[in-house]
């Protein structure tokens, strides 16, 4: 059978997609225009290797840890015409997380995807904001962001998901606030001029 390897969360290698260049032009197409998100952002993540594209035309968002923003996974998302998303194989979510924002900022907003957060980044430019891969109430990294007194806003989707993730983790961390995007999500409201 399976060797149940994940258990120490180390053995399921991180495979990270290949990036092609060649590519890179239809990923920022589909940022820009079908997602809405000002190639002004787009530059200094493809720049510092935290977004690109990979050889099927996924845009990549790197999951990076640490000050060292060591890779420990990626958020994949399709460009085409089939609505596609997933995680790169081995991808450690509970290790670390896609980011972008301003950083000497002391303000966090948590979103459910790498697009969500470029998109709320867009809208709060003032803001840090990082995205826990998916509706998750408890990501073992927040704990720390706490205890270095960032003010941590939870962004989850203006929907029944996404609120009772929030309610969960300000249950478990009052200091955590809500903060429901003005659209279903981050991108929604974005596309939408709110």
């Amino acid at each position: 059978g399976k060797q149940r390897s994940a258990a120490d969360g180390h053995s399921g290698k991180l495979c990270l997609p290949v990036p092609d260049d060649r590519l890179l032009a239809r990923i920022r197409r589909y940022l820009t225009r079908r997602r809405h998100l000002a190639a002004s952002l787009l530059e200094p993540l493809v720049e510092s290797g935290k977004l690109y594209a990979d050889s099927r035309a996924n845009a990549v968002f790197l999951l990076v840890a640490g000050k060292v923003n060591r890779p420990v996974g990626a958020e994949l998302r399709g460009t085409g015409s089939r609505v596609w998303r997933g995680m790169a194989p081995g991808t450690l979510k509970h290790s670390g997380y896609f980011w972008i924002g301003a950083q000497s900022s002391q303000k966090i907003i948590l979103c459910e995807s790498a697009i969500d957060a470029i998109s709320c980044f867009q809208m709060h430019p003032d803001r840090i904001c990082i995205s826990t891969s998916g509706v998750r109430a408890n990501p073992c990294w927040l704990r720390g962001l706490i205890a270095r007194e960032f003010e941590i806003h939870c962004g989850f989707d203006a929907d029944a998901a996404g609120d009772a993730a929030a309610i969960q983790m300000i249950t478990l961390h009052p200091t955590v606030k809500r903060l429901r995007p003005p659209a279903h999500d981050w991108n929604d409201a974005l596309a939408s001029g709110q």
